[in-house]
C-alpha cells in the first residue's frame, strides 16, 4: 500500500537508546491540503497534510507497548497493508520494528477510507525538513472524506498513545468509525453513479464532478455528457415526469396493452376509502410519486387499513397525492431497461430473518446486521437492517414481539418492501426470465420514454408468461438503483454501467479534447497565446487559461490570474471548447496539483530563480521538480516539449513517457543533435539565405517553419525571449497536430499588442519616444527584457540611434526572496539609464517602502559596480512612478513600463498619445 517511506531524523534504535519519560498526545495537524490531479507529490489526486509528532517523535512504535496490538484490533484491515516491504503485512512489520506515527497515520487514513467503501492504497510519508515535522500524503476518492480520514488518523493515533500513560479514555473510535461510515455516504458517489464512472475509468473517459451530489460530467469540452445517478444527458425530461406519476404511467402501459393493477388516485382518506370501494381488495396504498419504497403499503384487506395507511404514504408524496390500487400477489422483480434492451434482473426479498427457536427477533437482527458484507449506507453490497417502529409494528402485526423467539425456520419480516437500502437483499434472474416478460419490459420503457429504466414487475415466477400467471408491472422508475444487480447477494454480478456508457459513449466516440499545458519561470502567458492564436486559425474552438484570464474562443470570460488548476477545470467543463491550452503556475501545482489526470503535450520552457523560499521550494532543483509534474502528466502517446538549453529543464527528458520534442537557440546543441541522429523532432535556430529563421528539424531534413524577421512578436529578431516563445509554440503546435502551414500562419500574424497579449512587451509610440509595457518582475526575466533593450539600441545599417536615453520603472513582488529581490535591480541597473523603483499595490507582507529599497539597493551596488545607470528614484506609486517616467522622456528616449496595474498605464498612454501602431512597426 504505502510506498518510499522517508526515514526520520532520528533512527529508531537510535531513539530506543535514551528513552523519554512519558509519551503525550501530541501528533498535530498543521496544514492541510487536497491535491486534485498530478502533483509534486504523486501522479494522482491526494491528501497533503503537514503534521508535527512534537514529543512523540523520540516514540517509534516499537517504544510504545501494546500500541500496534490495539490499533490492530480496531483497524485489522491494517495487516493487509504492504507498506514499502512489498507484501501483505509488510506494514505490521514496519509497527513491529519500529515506525514512527506520521506514518501510522497516513495508514490509517487509508484504511479508514477502506472502511467507508474505497479502495485508497497508495500513500508516502516524508521528513519536513524540522525535527519532527512529516509530509503525509495519500490518496482519496472524495476529497472532503479524505480530509476526514486524516483528522479522525490523527485523533486514533493519539488516543492510542493515550491509553499508554493510563489516561481515562473519553473517545470511542466505533462510534467515531460510523459517523465517519455516514458522512463518507452523504458525500461520496452512490453505487449507480460509482459503477457508470468505474466503466468509464475503465475506458480512459474522464469526469468531474460538478456538484456535491451525483451530478458528474463524463468526457471534456464539446464532448462531454452528464450523468445525474442513472440519469444522463439523453434521459428525457418529460419521460422522468411521466415515471413520476405513477397514475399516469399505468395508464399509458394499460393504453399500450401491457400488464398493470386497475388503480385511483386520492387526494384525502375519503377518495381513497372510495376508491378501495371500486377496486376491491386487497389493495396498496402508495405516494403517486414517491421513490424508494417510501410510504408503500401492501396488502391492505380492510377499508380502516387503507385509512390508516393513507397519511403515511401521504406524506412520502411530493404533491400530496396517494395512489390505490389493486394488490398483485408474487415476488418483486426489477428488470433494468437500458437504450430499450433488458440488461439485468434482479428478484427483491425484503428485510427479513429466519427464526432458529432459540434467539429473539432483536437477536436475530443483530445476528444479520453483523455480517461484514452489511454496512451503514450504501458503502458495502448490503445495509444494515434498520429496527424503527414501522418494523415494530410489522413485527407484531405477525405475530411477535422483538424479544420473542420465532420457531426455527418462521420468517419474520421487517419491511414490505425489497429495496436494499432498507437491508433486502436480491437475487440475481437475468438468465431466467421468459422472453416475453422480457419484452413487455422493454416496451414498457419506450412508452414511458426512458433510455435507463427500472421496471418493477410483481409475479409468481418471472420465468413464466406473466399474462398467464397474473403478473403485472406496478412501477417504472427513472434513474433506477444498481446496486442489486452490480452486487446481488445470491448469484452473478450484472456489468449493467456498459450499455449506459455505450449510450453516452459509442465505441469509436471521443471523449477527450486535446490538453497543451505550458510551464516555465517567463513566457508562459505569451507562449500559450501563440499556441492558442495557431489553433484558432485553423478554426478550433480554443479554452485558454493565463494570468491574464480565460479565454474561450479568444473571448475573454473571467478576468483574473487563471493559470491555476480551477480555471482549468472551468475550460474542460466549456461544452464550446474542443482544444485547451493551459499556463500552468508554480503556485497552482503547489496548492491544488493540475487539477486534471494528464496532458497530450506538456511544455516546460525554462526555470528561473522567482518564487523560492515559498511553500518549502527554497531552490532551483525543487521549482524544477514542480514544473516536471507537467511532463510527467504527459502519457505514452503524448509528447514533452522541452528547451535544449536548459540544464534543469532537459534533466526532465527522464520523466517524459511521451516523445520528445526539443526546441534550441544554441547552434549543435548535443541533446538536439543525438535527438535528430535518431529520428526525432526538434525546433532550432538556423541562419540561412533568408537569414535567422525558426527551423523545424527531423533526422536529417531541414524545413524552414519562418524567418525571425517574419515573426512579429519577435520584433525583427531582437525579441530573443520571443524567438524562444516562438520555437515552443511551434514545436508544442507541431506535436498537437498542427500542419507546417498552420503554424507559419499563426507565427506570422500574432503580436504582441495590448489588444492580444496585455502586459507581454506591448509597444507604444508617444510624442517621439518609444514606451514598452511589460510584465517582467524577476531577474531572469529582467535579464531578457534587458537583452531586447540592448538590441533595440542597436541602430540598423545607415540608421539613427533608436533609443537615446533609456528609462525603466521597475518593481518586485513582495513574496521573494531579498536576494532576489536585490538582483532584479542589479540586473536592471546594466541595461537602464535611469531607473525608478515603484512597488506593486499588493505587498504580499511587506511594509511599505520595503520592497522598493532592496530593489533601489541591488541598483546602487550595481552603479557603483560600474553598471550603466547614472540615476535612481523611489516612487512606489505604480501611475505616479510611470508618469515621472513619461514626463521626463524626450523624443528618441525609450521608456520601459514594469506593470502590475497593465489597464491603468494603457489609460495613461492613450490619453498622451495617439491610438498605438501595429506591434513591432518600425523596430
Amino acid at each position: 500500500m504505502s510506498e518510499d517511506l522517508a526515514a526520520p531524523a532520528d533512527d529508531a534504535t537510535a531513539a530506543a537508546t535514551e528513552e523519554p519519560a512519558q509519551p503525550r498526545a501530541d501528533l498535530k495537524i498543521l496544514e492541510s491540503r487536497v491535491y486534485r490531479g498530478p502533483n509534486y507529490w504523486s501522479y494522482d489526486k491526494a491528501v497533503h497534510l503537514l503534521v508535527d509528532l512534537g514529543s512523540l517523535e523520540d516514540f517509534p512504535t516499537n517504544l510504545l507497548p501494546g500500541f500496534t496490538d490495539d490499533l490492530l484490533a480496531l483497524l485489522p484491515g491494517l495487516a493487509d497493508h504492504s507498506c514499502g516491504v512489498g507484501r501483505k503485512g509488510g506494514f505490521v512489520e514496519r509497527l513491529r520494528d519500529g515506525t514512527w506515527l506520521g506514518h501510522v497515520a497516513e495508514h490509517v487514513a487509508l484504511q479508514l477510507q477502506r472502511e467507508a467503501g474505497g479502495e485508497q492504497r497508495r500513500g508516502k510519508t516524508r521528513g519536513a525538513g524540522r525535527r519532527g515535522q512529516y509530509n503525509v500524503i495519500y490518496g482519496y476518492g472524495d476529497d472532503q472524506v479524505g480530509l476526514a480520514a486524516g483528522r479522525l488518523a490523527v485523533r486514533l493515533v493519539n488516543h492510542l498513545v493515550e491509553n499508554q500513560v493510563e489516561r481515562e479514555p473519553d473517545f470511542d473510535f466505533e462510534a467515531e468509525l460510523e459517523r465517519f461510515i455516514l458522512r463518507a455516504e452523504r458525500t461520496a458517489f452512490g453505487p449507480s453513479t460509482q459503477a457508470i464512472l468505474d466503466e468509464a475509468v475503465a475506458r480512459d473517459i474522464p469526469f468531474l464532478r460538478l456538484n456535491e451530489h451525483s451530478l458528474v460530467q463524463l468526457g471534456q469540452g464539446i464532448y462531454q455528457q452528464r450523468i445525474r445517478a442513472t440519469m444522463t444527458s439523453k434521459t428525457s425530461s418529460l419521460a422522468v415526469d411521466v415515471a413520476g406519476d405513477k397514475e399516469l404511467t399505468t395508464r399509458l402501459l394499460a393504453a399500450a396493452g401491457l400488464p398493470v393493477p386497475r388503480s385511483y388516485p386520492a387526494r384525502d382518506v375519503a377518495d381513497a376509502v372510495a376508491a378501495a370501494r371500486r377496486l376491491g381488495f386487497p389493495l396498496v396504498v402508495k405516494p403517486l410519486d414517491g421513490n424508494h419504497g417510501r410510504g408503500v403499503h401492501l396488502n391492505l384487506r380492510t377499508e380502516e387499513e387503507v385509512a390508516a395507511a393513507f397519511p403515511a404514504a401521504q406524506d412520502e408524496a411530493r404533491r400530496g397525492w396517494v395512489l390505490v390500487e389493486t394488490y398483485v400477489a408474487g415476488n418483486d422483480y426489477r428488470v433494468l431497461v437500458v437504450g430499450g434492451r433488458m440488461v439485468a434482473i434482479a428478484e427483491r426479498v425484503p428485510a427479513h430473518v429466519v427464526g432458529d427457536g432459540e434467539h429473539t427477533v432483536a437477536q436475530l437482527v443483530a445476528r444479520t446486521n453483523a455480517d461484514p458484507r452489511r454496512g451503514v449506507g450504501h458503502e458495502k453490497v448490503l445495509t444494515r437492517i434498520r429496527v424503527d417502529q414501522a418494523a415494530v409494528e410489522l413485527v407484531r402485526a405477525q405475530g411477535f414481539e422483538l424479544d420473542e423467539v420465532p420457531g426455527e425456520g418462521t420468517t419474520v419480516k421487517l419491511t414490505l418492501t425489497g429495496n436494499m437500502s432498507t437491508g433486502g437483499i436480491s437475487i440475481d434472474r437475468t438468465d431466467e426470465a421468459h422472453p416475453d416478460n422480457v419484452e413487455i419490459a422493454e416496451e414498457a420503457a419506450r412508452v414511458v420514454g426512458l433510455d435507463v429504466a427500472g421496471i418493477d414487475f410483481i409475479a409468481p415466477d418471472l420465468a413464466e408468461p406473466v399474462r398467464e400467471t397474473g403478473g403485472a408491472i406496478v412501477e417504472v422508475n427513472a434513474a433506477p438503483g444498481f446496486r442489486m444487480h452490480t452486487h446481488p447477494t445470491v448469484g452473478e454480478p450484472q456489468y449493467v454501467a456498459k450499455p449506459v456508457v455505450d449510450l453516452l459513449f459509442p465505441p469509436g466516440t471521443p471523449s477527450r479534447i486535446p490538453i497543451v499545458a505550458v510551464t516555465g519561470t517567463n513566457g508562459k502567458t505569451t507562449t500559450s497565446r501563440m499556441i492558442a492564436h495557431i489553433f484558432k486559425g485553423m478554426g478550433r474552438q480554443v479554452g485558454l487559461t493565463s494570468t491574464d484570464g480565460i479565454l474561450i474562443d479568444e473571448r475573454l470570460v473571467v478576468t483574473a490570474d487563471a493559470s491555476g488548476p480551477r480555471s482549468a477545470r472551468m475550460v474542460l467543463q466549456n461544452p464550446r471548447v474542443d482544444f485547451a491550452v493551459f499556463e500552468v503556475a508554480r503556485g497552482g501545482i503547489l496548492r491544488e496539483g493540475l487539477g486534471y489526470e494528464r496532458n497530450d503535450v506538456g511544455v516546460v520552457l525554462n526555470i528561473g530563480a522567482d518564487h523560492l523560499g515559498l511553500r518549502g521550494i527554497d531552490t532551483l532543483k525543487q521549482l524544477a521538480a514542480v514544473k516536471q509534474v507537467v511532463i510527467e502528466a504527459v502519457p505514452r502517446d503524448g509528447h514533452g516539449v522541452l528547451n535544449a538549453d536548459d540544464p534543469l529543464v532537459a534533466g526532465m527528458r527522464r520523466h517524459c513517457s511521451g516523445e520528445l520534442v526539443w526546441f534550441s537557440m544554441q547552434d549543435g546543441n548535443e541533446l538536439v543533435e543525438a535527438h535528430c541522429r535518431r529520428g526525432g523532432r526538434a525546433i532550432v535556430l538556423e541562419d540561412g539565405r533568408l537569414g535567422e529563421g525558426i527551423v523545424l528539424r527531423q533526422g536529417r531534413r531541414s524545413t524552414l517553419i519562418a524567418p525571425t524577421g517574419a515573426v512579429p512578436a519577435t520584433f525583427g529578431g531582437r525579441a530573443r525571449m520571443n524567438v524562444a516563445n516562438a520555437m515552443a509554440a511551434a514545436a508544442a503546435a507541431l506535436a498537437a497536430g498542427a500542419h507546417l502551414h498552420d503554424i507559419r500562419a499563426g507565427l506570422r500574424s500574432f503580436t504582441t499588442s495590448y489588444e492580444v497579449a496585455p502586459g507581454r512587451l506591448n509597444l507604444f509610440e508617444v510624442d517621439g519616444y518609444r514606451v514598452i509595457v511589460d510584465y517582467c518582475h524577476n531577474a531572469a526575466g529582467m535579464r531578457m527584457l534587458g537583452d531586447f533593450v540592448d538590441r533595440l539600441a542597436v541602430p540598423p545599417k545607415g540608421g539613427d540611434v533608436i533609443a537615446r536615453r533609456r528609462t525603466g520603472v521597475v518593481a518586485s513582488p513582495g513574496d521573494r526572496r531579498d536576494k532576489d529581490v536585490r538582483e532584479l535591480g542589479e540586473v536592471a541597473a546594466r541595461h537602464f539609464d535611469a531607473l525608478i523603483v515603484r512597488e506593486d499595490r499588493n505587498l504580499r507582507g511587506r511594509q511599505p517602502g520595503e520592497i522598493a529599497e532592496l530593489v533601489a539597493a541591488g541598483a546602487r551596488a550595481a552603479a557603483d559596480d560600474g553598471a550603466r545607470c547614472r540615476s535612481l528614484e523611489v516612487v512606489l506609486d505604480e501611475l505616479e512612478a510611470s508618469r515621472l517616467a513619461l514626463d521626463r522622456a524626450n523624443p528618441g528616449d525609450l521608456v520601459v513600463l514594469c506593470a502590475d496595474q497593465v489597464d491603468s498605464i494603457v489609460d495613461e498612454l492613450q490619453t498622451r498619445s495617439r491610438p498605438p501602431g501595429p506591434a513591432g512597426a518600425g523596430a
